[in-house]
């Protein structure tokens, strides 16, 4: 009687930890499901629209916590209402003033030198045509002192990212999982430049890597938006329309190999017999920025292997040869969801 007794007391305690693992297979299995469904469609998707469905109408803009659009900002308001707090960045074309309006910080952008007006206001007609969750917001804007006002983001550029990253608030952030969604943004900023409302533009103020990281914001939920707007020329193969990136000789090693002048030492350089090129530029350096933003956490060089041979088609010397840009997004996107799912079975296997 005992024993029998005893035996299934036994059997029960085991059926109760078959019972527990089917549970725990299960749950395991439901969550990866899920954890699965929710990567296709944030990391896979390719179908992104030009503007968030919270962005507001041709004209309008709405920053922080403003629950309203408002009009952009006149002359008249920005003089009036516009107050300059100091200054926090400054190039060859503005000045950039940290500034306050109805109590939310702002960035205001100021011409320094007459002569590159042009250049001023092209930024200005880019910024305006441009707007979408890839472009800093245009608060306003004021022609006749030169003045551009724009969303002001504290984080500073993509300069500043190992910086953030150092502070004990961001500390938690600094992951290969953020870092590469950081990476995401930027090609994505490119492809969208690359398929522009306006046409094929190409990010030509990038002839090293700390202009390149300086054209780029860091937003507070840790996003990228282009910012610098100034050299935006437009290709249009089919009219035969090709660009140069200013009429100054360019070097270094980190420009693409078309973007040198070809003739050698013994010709001196003549921006008439320069070879114009394409797009194809942008994905030459994609590269060098995305190991930057990598940086050297746990688990970073393991996304790099992933991303050799991606990288290794955007380092083709002929450009014909090159990745699309929208190509390297997808390449990156599969890469994110597919370590995210090994993440993800690595967890489950350390809960059994």
């Amino acid at each position: 009687m005992d024993k029998r007794f005893h035996g299934s007391k036994k059997s029960g305690h085991w059926n109760c930890l078959l019972l527990l693992i089917i549970l725990l297979l299960f749950t395991v299995v439901f969550i990866n499901i899920v954890l699965y469904v929710y990567l296709e469609h944030a990391y896979v998707s390719t179908s992104y629209p030009y503007a968030d469905l919270t962005t507001c109408p041709q004209g309008y803009f709405k920053i922080t916590n403003m629950k309203n659009c408002s009009a952009w900002l006149t002359c008249e308001v920005i003089n009036k209402e516009v107050r300059r707090l100091k200054l926090v960045g400054e190039g060859a074309v503005k000045k950039v003033y940290l500034s306050e309006w109805k109590e939310l910080k702002v960035a205001l952008s100021q011409l320094t030198i007459s002569d590159l007006r042009d250049d001023f206001l092209h930024g200005l007609r880019m910024l305006q045509s441009l707007q979408s969750r890839h472009v800093a917001t245009l608060v306003g804007y004021c022609e006749e002192n030169y003045s551009i006002l724009t969303e002001y983001h504290p984080l500073g550029s993509l300069k500043n990212l190992d910086n953030v990253f150092d502070l004990p608030k961001y500390k938690n952030f600094n992951t290969w999982q953020n870092r590469l969604g950081l990476a995401i943004d930027y090609v994505s900023i490119i492809r969208y430049l690359h398929n522009s409302p306006l046409g094929v533009l190409v990010m030509c103020d990038s002839n090293d890597l700390d202009k390149v990281l300086s054209q780029y914001l860091l937003t507070s939920d840790f996003h990228l938006v282009a910012n610098d707007l100034d050299a935006l020329p437009l290709v249009d193969k089919e009219k035969g329309v090709l660009i140069k990136c200013g009429p100054r000789e360019i070097t270094g090693d980190f420009v693409a190999p078309e973007q040198l002048w070809p003739y050698g030492f013994d010709k001196e350089f003549s921006n008439d017999l320069m070879p114009p090129y394409d797009e194809k530029t942008d994905i030459w350096k994609i590269p060098a920025v995305t190991d930057y933003i990598l940086g050297h956490v746990e688990g970073s060089d393991i996304v790099r292997f992933h991303l050799f041979d991606i990288h290794a088609e955007c380092k083709k010397k002929n450009p014909t040869e090159r990745p699309s840009a929208q190509t390297v997004l997808d390449t990156y996107k599969r890469i994110m969801t597919l370590l995210m799912k090994e993440l993800s079975v690595s967890d489950a296997r350390d809960m059994l």
